[in-house]
């Protein structure tokens, strides 16, 4: 009798339904190790993107200081945007989606997946920023707040994108 090692970060297909053991149920309530993953390089991607968006912020701030906050903030993202998008691509293909696929033909596919998404960012960000400017303890965090709830917004329908679209199998 074979025994077959269940491995967290290897498993492609969900737990056997009939599977038998001590830990069976638990394995099958569970989300499947690809959703695993892609959380895991989600928070990562996250992080990387915000502190990215956040150092244009200050630097956009600081080289042009007329310029009002809402619009450093679309600035921020449309210069950041192309170099997180990448490196999000580079860990979804080789880390959650482990795709063989054309490099060239996924990384368009996934720009096209974040492309859907820079219309409604546009408008997000500057009414955002412009709502965190009005609250008086939250002003100076303005526009890194409301590159948090663009992050929110994007992490809600982009698994799903990704998975259909961009590394379709």
């Amino acid at each position: 009798m074979s025994h077959h090692k269940h491995s967290i970060l290897t498993d492609e297909k969900p737990p056997n339904p009939k599977a038998h053991g001590p830990f069976a149920s638990i394995r099958r309530m569970l989300p499947s190790t690809e959703v695993i993953r892609f959380l895991m390089v989600g928070v990562s991607n996250t992080i990387f993107s915000f502190g990215l968006y956040s150092a244009c912020v200050i630097l956009y701030s600081h080289l042009m200081p007329h310029i009002g906050k809402p619009l450093i903030a679309d600035i921020a993202s449309i210069t950041s945007k192309p170099i997180s998008i990448t490196v999000a691509f580079l860990c979804y293909k080789h880390f959650v989606f482990r795709t063989h696929g054309s490099y060239i033909k996924e990384w368009l596919r996934c720009f096209a997946v974040y492309g859907v998404s820079v219309p409604a960012e546009l408008i997000i960000l500057p009414i955002a920023t412009g709502i965190f400017l009005h609250v008086h303890l939250l002003h100076s965090y303005a526009p890194y707040l409301a590159g948090l709830v663009n992050s929110s917004f994007i992490a809600l329908y982009s698994y799903f994108a990704h998975k259909k679209f961009s590394f379709k199998r």
